[in-house]
């Protein structure tokens, strides 16, 4: 599956919304879940090989060098009338593939992708919500947001570089949110752990959704597990990256890490 490039917008510093269409996206289905997400295959500059291709084709022809770069990123809008999907990149310069890509995008250009996968959807039943995250869980938590019922209550950490890379989020039910602001120092990593330790509850079954840097959501689901008792079926939990690592490096040691992160606590 593929679609072309309408239109793009630059939401902060180093947020960027990508939007396709075009024919394409013919037989594109969303799930029900808020954290749905698409295998963006992106190929290296030179590739002999046109706009739209087959990832697998590409693997079982071409030298390695040639394979596309693959990416799964969460879909922040599918609008079904317009038939457009809409994407938001984290971009920190020439850092990263996806990035790069999403900053020099423009109409007419091509993205090739597979998908959408899902998983995640708040809980109806919950008396409440936790969502926690970075710039890369951003656009599954504002997603998860919009599809809340009006009497619902969610409580939202989120930490970003600074008062300016904050977007809006609507919400029709109440909601409780903080931005945490990077600074540069070391404890960064603390912010959005110290954040969920220092909340006093509300009453009730909380469902929870903790995606990011890998380091802090490990620490934040060692606290809610062992120190909150929140059973591991009321919350969803990834490690979306890793400080310090690209992403070629995080996706070597990711299984592991995830491994090593479940059996904190038994």
């Amino acid at each position: 599956m593929h679609g072309h490039v309408v239109r793009t917008e630059r939401l902060t510093p180093t947020l960027v919304r990508v939007v396709l269409g075009g024919p394409g996206l013919d037989g594109f289905a969303m799930p029900e879940s808020t954290d749905a997400y698409v295998n963006l295959a992106i190929p290296p500059a030179g590739a002999p090989y046109g706009g739209v291709f087959d990832p697998k084709a590409v693997r079982e022809e071409q030298a390695q060098e040639h394979w596309p770069a693959r990416r799964r990123y969460t879909v922040r809008f599918w609008d079904e009338a317009a038939r457009e999907l809409t994407l938001d990149f984290v971009v920190h310069g020439d850092s990263g593939v996806a990035g790069p890509w999403a900053a020099s995008a423009a109409p007419g250009d091509v993205l090739v992708f597979e998908g959408p996968g899902s998983g995640y959807r708040p809980d109806a039943d919950a008396d409440w919500h936790l969502m926690v995250g970075d710039e890369s869980a951003l656009p599954a938590i504002a997603a998860s947001l919009e599809a809340l019922p009006a009497d619902a209550v969610a409580v939202v950490r989120l930490v970003c570089d600074g008062a300016e890379h904050e977007v809006a989020l609507d919400c029709p039910g109440r909601l409780d949110l903080a931005w945490l602001h990077r600074t540069g120092a070391e404890d960064d990593v603390d912010l959005l752990a110290d954040a969920v330790a220092d909340l006093e509850f509300p009453a009730g079954r909380v469902h929870a959704f903790i995606h990011g840097e890998a380091e802090e959501i490990r620490a934040i689901r060692r606290h809610l597990l062992s120190d909150r008792r929140l059973p591991r079926a009321d919350m969803s939990c990834s490690p979306y990256w890793r400080r310090t690592m690209d992403d070629e490096a995080w996706r070597r040691v990711k299984r592991d890490f995830v491994a090593a992160m479940d059996a904190d606590v038994a």
